[in-house]
């Protein structure tokens, strides 16, 4: 499993703001990736956000979260003292590691976190049945 640089970070890894060439700021939301009992889960932290300014996109064994937290809490004329929330748009990729079904993924976003559970591929076995042959005289 790896969380993957996104393009908006011009090859930068950072835990807090990132700024883009629009000058516009870009965050990465925590992220927690652990495995259960047949799934890998995806636990992913944006606090203050609703369920449709999330988007999710898959692309091969990549699953990209993407969207935008508003900034509603300061005033026009603010002041911060301590500022330590990150607001407006932000893009985590992770990549997926063999094994796992990302087209058969869930997500559930409940009290500010994203939880997204990929299922394990389903082991086929190969089974060999050995038919007896008749002889010919």
């Amino acid at each position: 499993m790896c969380k993957v640089n996104s393009t908006l970070y011009s090859g930068q890894q950072s835990k807090g703001p990132v700024k883009f060439r629009t000058g516009e700021t870009h965050w990465i939301p925590n992220t927690d990736v652990f495995v259960t009992e047949g799934n890998l889960v995806i636990n992913v932290e944006l606090a203050g956000m609703r369920r449709e300014d999330l988007e999710l996109t898959v692309d091969g064994n990549r699953l990209m979260i993407s969207g935008h937290r508003p900034d509603s809490a300061r005033g026009p004329k603010c002041s911060f003292l301590v500022m330590e929330i990150n607001y407006g748009p932000f893009e985590c990729v992770i990549e997926i590691p063999q094994g796992y079904n990302l087209s058969e993924a869930r997500a559930a976003y409940q009290n500010g976190f994203l939880r997204i559970e990929v299922p394990q591929l389903q082991r086929t076995t190969s089974k060999i049945v050995l038919v007896a042959g008749s002889s010919a005289k």
